[in-house]
C-alpha cells in the first residue's frame, strides 16, 4: 500500500505514555538500504513481517512517500540476515490521545534510553493535542531517523 506519510516527531520526557497505552509491540527491524532518497525497509513486528520503501522527506522533515507490504515472518527473518550492520530492536506503545494517535518507541539494545514519540497527520499543518509526556520535537532531525540509528546507534552520540 502507497500513500503519502504526513508525521512530527518528539522526544519523549516521562515514563507516563505507558499508563496512557492501548498496546505494547516488540519490533525488530533492519534496513536493506538507507540511502535517504530510498530506505527499504524489513520490520517484524509482533508475528507479522513488512517491506517498507519510503522515499526522501520534504524539507520540514514532515512528508515523504512510503509503501509498504505485508510478508512473512519467515520471509522477514531471511531479509534481515541480509540487512547493514546494526539491526533495531524497541517497544512500540500505542496511546490514543485527543483525535490522534501516538506512537511511541522505546529503542533497546545500541539505541536503549532513547525513547521518541511520533503522530500520524492528514496535513502538515493541522493542530493536535499534546501529551504531558510529549518533549522537544525533533522532526526533519535526521539522526533521529530509524534508518540512521541503524548506522550511528544512539549509544555512540557525544552531544
Amino acid at each position: 500500500m502507497e500513500h503519502l506519510e504526513i508525521e512530527r516527531k518528539f522526544l519523549v520526557r516521562s515514563a507516563h505514555y505507558k499508563q496512557q497505552a492501548n498496546s505494547k509491540l516488540r519490533i525488530v527491524q533492519g534496513f536493506l538500504n538507507t540511502a535517504p532518497e530510498r530506505t527499504v525497509r524489513v520490520r517484524i513486528k509482533g508475528d507479522k513481517g513488512f517491506l517498507t520503501v519510503k522515499g526522501a522527506s520534504n524539507t520540514s522533515g514532515t512528508t515523504r512517500f512510503e509503501w509498504e507490504t505485508e510478508i512473512t515472518v519467515s520471509e522477514a527473518t531471511n531479509l534481515i540476515d541480509l540487512c547493514e550492520e546494526v539491526i533495531l530492536e524497541k517497544y512500540r506503545y500505542r496511546i490514543n490521545f485527543g483525535n490522534h494517535v501516538f506512537e511511541v518507541d522505546e529503542f533497546l539494545g545500541e539505541n536503549r534510553g532513547l525513547v521518541v514519540a511520533e503522530v500520524e497527520l492528514q496535513h502538515e499543518d493541522e493542530i493536535f493535542e499534546k501529551p504531558e509526556w510529549l518533549g522537544t520535537e525533533v522532526t526533519g532531525e535526521v539522526k533521529y531517523y530509524n534508518s540512521q540509528l541503524s548506522k550511528k546507534p544512539y549509544s555512540l552520540w557525544k552531544d
